[in-house]
């Protein structure tokens, strides 16, 4: 099942993607929670009430997307995890030799943009560059997690541009800074269940193309933590909750590391596509 968070003239509510459509849940099920969000924090009971819901969905309940606009697939998560250099090929075109333990950071929830919207290039810095990445959020209250175990905390999969602000990711030690500028990491469209995936969303093609020309082209067959090893490192040191994000790095071709250089400016227009996850779509613009 693909759940989105969209905004109607009526009002925020949760969608879900068939045969094509959009169709708003909240319309066949008024009790269902505006977002998805609160769907994965009410546990998969309620998700499983939201993907039955979906199924029985008529076109009374089918949104015109022209008018839709999306939301962040997760507008408040609790955390926001970030895997650093988790393909080699993108470790070394920075400088570094692929890691034996992930560098993890954080970002915050003021970072995140919604498909179809504007990120936003900050006023004091014209190094703005993209990372196409796939992102998986979970589902179930999570601590000391074997790897046998790791798939089952995971709710879904979703489509995310880590846009990062490159001179100030290096002007301390810490890449805080230049990961949590306003409006700067695109987080969509859908939240996909992983019954649609491969497990783990291993062997997807991911590719990220700036005004049609392609930029970075990779697969998660490539990632040197994959997506288990990941929860069973983070769960080590830190409960993870329904509704948390984790951002599993991007691979080689991101613009810094290009010659010359290439970053983002207004009017570009960024597109990240994961192979059976769907293709986020942003434009850039400058900071008011």
């Amino acid at each position: 099942m693909r759940f989105s968070s969209v905004r109607t003239a009526q009002g925020d509510t949760l969608a879900a993607r068939r045969d094509g459509g959009l169709y708003d849940l909240r319309r066949v099920d008024p009790s269902l929670p505006d977002g998805v969000g609160p769907l994965v924090v009410g546990g998969p009971e309620l998700m499983e009430r939201a993907a039955k819901a979906a199924e029985s969905a008529t076109a009374a309940a089918r949104l015109d997307e022209s008018s839709a606009r999306y939301r962040p697939v997760i507008e408040r998560p609790g955390k926001i995890i970030c895997i650093g250099r988790n393909y080699a090929a993108h470790a070394r075109e920075g400088g570094a030799e692929p890691l034996d333990y992930p560098d993890v950071f954080m970002r915050g929830a003021n970072s995140l943009v919604a498909h179809g919207e504007s990120l936003v290039r900050p006023r004091c810095s014209d190094k703005f560059d993209y990372e196409g990445e796939l992102a998986f959020v979970i589902g179930r209250r999570a601590r000391h997690v074997s790897r046998e175990d790791a798939y089952a905390v995971i709710a879904g999969y979703s489509v995310f541009n880590e846009g990062s602000v490159r001179d100030y990711q290096r002007k301390a030690t810490q890449w805080t800074m230049g990961k949590n500028f306003d409006g700067t990491g695109g987080f969509g469209p859908d939240l996909v269940t992983p019954d649609e995936l491969p497990a783990g969303a291993e062997g997807l093609r991911l590719t990220t193309t700036l005004n049609g020309r392609l930029m970075q082209d990779g697969n998660t067959r490539d990632f040197i933590f994959p997506v288990a090893q990941v929860v069973v490192i983070l769960t080590e040191a830190m409960t993870l909750e329904p509704g948390d994000v984790v951002l599993t790095g991007t691979p080689a071709g991101v613009g810094y590391a290009r010659n010359p250089p290439v970053f983002l400016k207004p009017g570009d227009v960024v597109e990240v596509t994961i192979e059976t996850v769907g293709t986020l779509r942003n434009t850039v613009r400058d900071e008011a």
